[in-house]
């Protein structure tokens, strides 16, 4: 289901809640949620939808990959950048790094590994900040 953005500065700093197998719908709801606003989204939190759980969703490209309590185990290479994000008016200075490594479960569950680079290595880290009540 297509959820409204969360634009409550207070929410957003709050820190996600475990995911569990209950919360397999937020990762479908954020499925419909990045679809229907694609034109200026590139990855969602669950707090974005109004969830206060650890729960995102980043486009690889071809393919959207939900993420249940993504880790972020691994990070080299810092530079500095400029984002913007669906839940805030604007861009801001950030700093991001270009090789991570991040472990996570899968919509059936299942233990992932997946090594990241570039943009998708920028869009997994803006919103693994989303998780801990970052905002840029």
């Amino acid at each position: 289901m297509v959820k409204p953005i969360m634009k409550d500065i207070f929410f957003l700093r709050q820190k996600s809640e475990p995911a569990t197998k209950e919360d397999l719908q937020v990762g479908r709801d954020l499925m419909d949620t990045l679809t229907a606003n694609r034109a200026g989204c590139v990855g969602m939190a669950a707090n974005m939808i109004g969830v206060k759980k650890r729960v995102i969703i980043v486009n690889m490209g071809l393919v959207d990959v939900v993420m249940f309590n993504p880790v972020l185990v691994k990070k080299d290479s810092p530079y500095e950048t400029e984002e913007g994000c669906l839940s805030l008016s604007g861009v801001r200075k950030t700093t991001r790094y270009q090789n991570i490594e991040v472990e996570y479960l899968d919509m059936n569950w299942k233990k992932q590994h997946v090594k990241l680079t570039g943009w998708t290595a920028q869009i997994c880290q803006h919103e693994l900040d989303h998780l801990e009540g970052i905002l840029i």
